[in-house]
């Protein structure tokens, strides 16, 4: 089954003020998800405007990343004040919770992102995490989102490092689809490829000049927010598994393992893993363009300030046999690893890696 896109979506300026009358229809009784303090006032706003909307809002905060211990606690709470549907407003992981409770509770989600640092506003998928940000396992869901509201308005006040990392994730939907789905011969997977190749470009030659006027009126930085959290869900929706994940998303899932201090975010982790991804695809399969293609992306990423290497990420692979728990993990069974079209041992990616790190990258 295709779950391609939300049921009804509302962007540009105003469009929360433009979903409200729909989602007042929707629900009289939501609980708002959110998590960080910076965000804490667009929060209120969307409770005070629901609330001339004559909707009960119960509002709620996420205390860690998206992990079973705090959906448990918001499920019951949820249940004890009878809510019919819930509001997700924030990054990905508290959209991610906000899709995993209304699947749970089987009410309608409502999903309002309040940075472009991620697709997860869109999707069916939601991602499981423990308590202290290790990932533990996707989970698919029934349908994406009831409602997704994507106000140019609130994007613009994230950080602009969320929208870097937006972009890095973005990124890889090329380099991931291109190399796992391209003998695919579903039409509707090789258009979801082209799309990924489309984005890639446009990210390529716009998010310089995004970042340098995050403005409503800058033409680039529209194109680029809507990349991260529109473009890059519908080709997932389309392309189906395979053209969402491959070996970048399954590093970044093993570095999530070693929880270092300073903890990156999800898109600058998986531009590292692109990186890397690249490299296997040189070392292993033999491909001679992977190479420039790296420095290329390299090249780029450090233009936009992104890291380009696991030590850039805070992480020593030295210490506490971190290099052997990447691979180790990365290759696990059910790992994403494994829609490449060659055979990758954890060997082979601790073999790489070290070849990747202690390569200097000319640019």
């Amino acid at each position: 089954m295709y779950l391609v896109s939300p049921k009804r979506v509302f962007k540009g300026n105003k469009a929360w003020e433009k979903a409200l009358p729909e989602i007042s229809k929707l629900t009289k009784s939501p609980l708002l998800i959110g998590r960080s303090n910076a965000t804490y006032s667009l929060r209120k706003k969307i409770t005070e405007d629901l609330d001339f909307y004559n909707s009960k809002v119960i509002n709620e905060t996420l205390l860690f990343d998206c992990c079973e211990e705090d959906l448990d606690r918001i499920y019951n709470k949820c249940t004890s004040y009878h809510c019919d549907a819930i509001i997700a407003a924030g990054g990905g992981k508290v959209l991610d919770a906000g899709k995993i409770l209304a699947y749970k509770l089987s009410i309608p989600c409502i999903t309002v992102p309040l940075s472009a640092s991620t697709c997860a506003g869109w999707t069916a998928l939601g991602n499981i995490y423990s308590k202290h940000g290790q990932f533990i396992k996707d989970i698919n869901l029934r349908s994406c989102p009831d409602i997704f509201v994507f106000d140019y308005s609130f994007i613009k006040t994230a950080p602009t490092k969320t929208l870097t990392s937006g972009i890095a994730d973005s990124l890889a939907k090329w380099y991931e689809s291109s190399i796992t789905s391209s003998s695919n011969k579903d039409g509707l997977v090789q258009q979801a490829i082209q799309i990924s190749r489309v984005l890639r470009d446009q990210l390529f030659l716009e998010s310089e000049e995004a970042l340098a006027d995050p403005a409503e009126g800058n033409l680039a930085w529209r194109n680029v927010i809507e990349g991260n959290s529109l473009t890059a869900g519908l080709i997932g929706g389309i392309g189906g598994e395979k053209c969402r994940t491959a070996a970048a998303h399954a590093i970044h899932n093993a570095i999530t393992q070693l929880q270092p201090k300073n903890k990156p975010l999800h898109g600058e982790i998986v531009g590292v893993g692109i990186l890397i991804q690249l490299k296997l695809e040189e070392v292993k399969n033999d491909n001679k363009l992977a190479d420039q293609t790296m420095k290329q992306l390299a090249k780029f990423m450090k233009k936009l300030d992104l890291p380009t290497t696991v030590a850039e990420l805070g992480i020593d692979l030295v210490e506490n046999n971190n290099l052997q728990r990447i691979a180790d993990f990365t290759c696990r069974k059910e790992s994403e690893i494994h829609f490449l079209p060659f055979s990758v041992s954890p060997d082979d990616v601790v073999k790489t890696i070290s070849i990747f790190e202690n390569q200097k990258i000319i640019i």
